[in-house]
């Protein structure tokens, strides 16, 4: 039983060696829509470039496909004989070739790398490229995004925009739906709030007058200086003491960038309780004294 097995044994083992370069040859690895490939561009044509990517045919990289900017000379961003990454971006055709592209990885790229500046509080730099009603579009390192007109610091002249280079920040980054909405208000409020510290005496304006509190501007970003922190007395109603577009000085007692708050207080800088409410010119004259005093407090 043992010498029968033998020969079969070695016969399937002759098979297979007699076979396997041409089972090497019929192979054909499969490459899909969708996937990212290494490879090298071994030819370039005016059309596009030829790319080895290990399969049995060559793949094929149209030049508008080359990169996500304007491309005059396809050797200067696909050197011969180095190993780039490339996008599939069509199945294979009838003799094994599959359409490969740099464009959409690096727009994959890029839409990651906004979604990552956006987690991040980041700002970017944008070209205005059109205006309408609604706000202007830019460009965005090849991405086309839309700034709304209410989140402009310049409205009323949209036109005199076109063209320039402005600071924004993040909105909405939305790769499923395309969307990449920005505000260059969002910017100037970033770079504002980076330069407010806890214990800073910043002057701003009265925007609002609520129950609990005054709201104030101070160059773009928003503050509240809460009705417990106006004065060490009791206060019933605040618009007896303040009023919209009233100047003001206090002093910055907490900070959160992420939510976007900044706590203010005129409460520290009272010499006694109830200062702020009967000579409130006098403290705001004398602030920057006091607040030399109440910061000195802050840091104990």
């Amino acid at each position: 039983m043992n010498s029968e097995a033998k020969p079969s044994q070695k016969a399937n083992s002759l098979f297979s060696l007699d076979d396997f370069a041409k089972a090497l040859e019929q192979h054909d690895y499969q490459f899909q829509k969708g996937q990212v490939v290494h490879g090298k561009v071994f030819q370039l044509e005016s059309e596009g470039a030829y790319v080895d990517i290990g399969g049995k045919s060559s793949a094929f990289l149209p030049r508008e496909e080359a990169s996500l900017r304007t491309v005059t000379n396809l050797s200067d961003i696909l050197p011969l004989n180095e190993e780039l990454e490339f996008l599939v971006i069509r199945d294979q055709d009838a003799e094994g070739q599959v359409t490969l592209s740099r464009r959409q990885l690096e727009i994959r790229h890029l839409w990651e790398r906004l979604a990552q500046m956006q987690e991040n509080s980041q700002t970017v730099e944008v070209r205005v490229t059109n205006i309408n009603k609604g706000g202007v579009t830019v460009d965005i390192q090849g991405l086309r995004g839309f700034i709304p007109r209410s989140h402009l610091s310049e409205r009323d002249n949209l036109e005199a925009l076109k063209g320039q280079i402005l600071t924004a920040g993040f909105l909405e980054v939305d790769r499923g739906n395309n969307k990449l909405i920005l505000s260059q208000r969002l910017a100037t409020r970033s770079a504002n709030f980076s330069m407010l510290e806890i214990g800073q005496l910043v002057e701003g304006k009265v925007t609002g007058i609520r129950p609990f509190g005054v709201f104030v501007d101070l160059d773009g970003v928003s503050a509240l200086l809460h009705i417990k922190q106006v004065s060490q007395k009791f206060i019933d109603n605040l618009e007896k003491i303040f009023q919209v577009n009233q100047p003001i000085k206090a002093v910055i007692i907490d900070l959160d960038e992420g939510k976007g708050r900044v706590a203010l207080s005129t409460r520290v800088l009272e010499n006694f309780p109830g200062e702020v409410l009967e000579n409130f010119e006098e403290v705001m004259t004398s602030a920057p004294a006091r607040a030399e005093r109440a910061r000195a407090k802050l840091s104990e």
